[in-house]
């Protein structure tokens, strides 16, 4: 008979000494998914990157963590979760040393995506150790919380991590504050952190590794695309294609006496509904984080530094707003506080439909932070109920497609919302556009850099209508996101109401 007395076991001190080492490298796999950015002018003077190269350095670690998430995590539950863990976190150091060091853009290129098949690693075997570690629920339930709450730290303070390391020293120290981190990890892993594997494990099948790798890269890289360049042929092709392996992915997962991904998960209605929760939430909650920072920097006028500032106060709230709900999760259904939380984002989405070009601080601040206060427990409770909805063996797996639809739903979020607001933009602005300054309806900062072209009145006309034009694709977006959350407050509390705690 398994030994139950396992399962109601709360941890100690060890567990949660193990559970700090194992929030370190969540937070730095998003500080590292930020900086980027930051460095890209210092870096392109430097190694002279071509166009594409440019576009492949900033991608490739994005593309394959979201390709590699699902592979990884299986290995894991097959040869052992710290042992891939350790790997990767071994691997993520050295990959961040040659990064910073890199002499010429193919290194570089190289460096990237090492560190993103490292953060593959790294993702589901931290939550599946986590589900090991803490057999109790509501003990389960705070450590994602933190694991949760650091992973979105990890996005907030990247972008002032960056910016004070870049004004002290070259472009590539950026990536070096991963590697105390990962050094630590390495040390302390063994020592903190249990191994865990399937105790028959199943051989790892590679043509299902590789279809999930080819489908997950084909479709974030066709919607980032898409994101950028509109409906062209390339991206099309790329999200058909990766539909495509995906389907087959599937019916090859059904057909396999031990799959990749086992299907008879979505059976699991707390599993399902949560996943499915967490696709939109991530949808709506990336997706604005991204107009946010164009709409403080382009629209207000705000540096980068002091965009980033003002983004601290949506963290801080989702981050206190997770916690709380971690706390009542122990005496209210979960069921009821996703349904609160997506009503709370409705709010803020409705404190955003007042932004405009003149009075947007306080009122982009205001309803981003309603935003991230319902979504942030809607996220880290349904990455909790995935993870527990899934046996043992299951895990690391489980953990997997959370984090891929995580991938995923934050490029979709970009790409679907950005649209949106572009869209209603090009409108706007294609009746204003002196007819021989087209590139002025594209995108807002083609418009500024045209009007700063433009003499006298007739630049500061062009740039003022510009600003207010992004302001009616954001005011608009935010209204259409209302009623399409509060329906699924209310689908979401009518499917989870009657599921009881994994």
């Amino acid at each position: 008979m398994p030994d139950t007395s396992k399962e109601t076991a709360r941890a100690g001190w060890k567990q949660w000494a193990g559970l700090a080492v194992l929030a370190l490298p969540a937070m730095l796999v998003m500080i590292d998914m930020s900086v980027l950015h930051l460095a890209m002018p210092r870096l392109s003077a430097d190694l002279d990157p071509s166009a594409s190269q440019l576009l492949w350095i900033t991608d490739i670690y994005g593309f394959l963590i979201a390709g590699a998430l699902i592979p990884m995590g299986a290995l894991g539950d097959r040869v052992g979760r710290r042992r891939v863990l350790l790997v990767g976190a071994a691997t993520f150091g050295a990959a961040s040393v040659l990064a910073a060091y890199a002499p010429t853009a193919e290194t570089l290129i190289a460096a990237r995506a090492l560190l993103g098949l490292a953060g593959a690693a790294l993702g589901p075997s931290t939550l599946s150790l986590i589900s090991v570690m803490f057999h109790d629920p509501r003990q389960r339930t705070t450590a994602i919380t933190v694991w949760m709450a650091s992973f979105m730290a990890g996005g907030a303070v990247g972008p002032l991590v960056g910016g004070v390391m870049l004004e002290y020293f070259w472009w590539g120290s950026v990536f070096l504050a991963a590697v105390p981190v990962m050094v630590l990890l390495v040390v302390l892993g063994p020592i903190l952190l249990p191994e865990y594997r399937d105790s028959r494990p199943a051989r790892l099948d590679l043509p299902s590794a590789a279809m999930s790798l080819t489908a997950a890269l084909a479709v974030v890289y066709g919607i980032k695309e898409m994101a950028k360049d509109g409906f062209a042929p390339v991206p099309v092709v790329a999200v058909v294609l990766g539909l495509v392996v995906g389907f087959l992915f599937v019916l090859r997962q059904r057909r396999l006496a031990d799959p990749l991904l086992d299907l008879s998960l979505f059976a699991n209605r707390a599993f399902t509904v949560s996943l499915s929760a967490l696709t939109i939430t991530v949808i709506f909650m990336l997706g604005t984080q991204f107009l946010m920072a164009q709409y403080m920097q382009m629209v207000l006028g705000l540096s980068p530094l002091r965009a980033g500032l003002w983004g601290l106060p949506l963290v801080i709230a989702g981050t206190v707003a997770i916690f709380v709900a971690s706390a009542l999760a122990a005496k209210i259904h979960r069921a009821y506080i996703f349904g609160t939380g997506l009503v709370v984002a409705a709010a803020g989405f409705a404190v955003l439909t007042q932004a405009d070009a003149a009075a947007g601080l306080p009122v982009v601040v205001t309803g981003s932070v309603l935003l991230f206060a319902g979504l942030m427990p809607v996220s880290g409770l349904g990455i909790d109920m995935i993870v527990g909805a899934a046996p043992p063996p299951q895990a690391g797996a489980a953990a997997a497609a959370g984090e891929t639809i995580q991938e995923l739903g934050g490029a979709l979020g970009i790409a679907l919302l950005g649209s949106l607001v572009n869209a209603v933009y090009h409108g706007r602005m294609t009746a204003v556009a002196p007819d021989h300054l087209p590139a002025a309806a594209e995108t807002l900062p083609a418009a500024l850099a045209v009007a700063r072209s433009l003499p006298g009145p007739a630049g500061d006309e062009l740039a003022a209508f510009a600003r207010e034009a992004f302001a009616d694709g954001l005011r608009l977006t935010s209204a259409l996101a209302v009623p399409v959350l509060l329906v699924l407050a209310v689908v979401v509390v009518f499917l989870l109401r009657t599921v009881r705690r994994a």
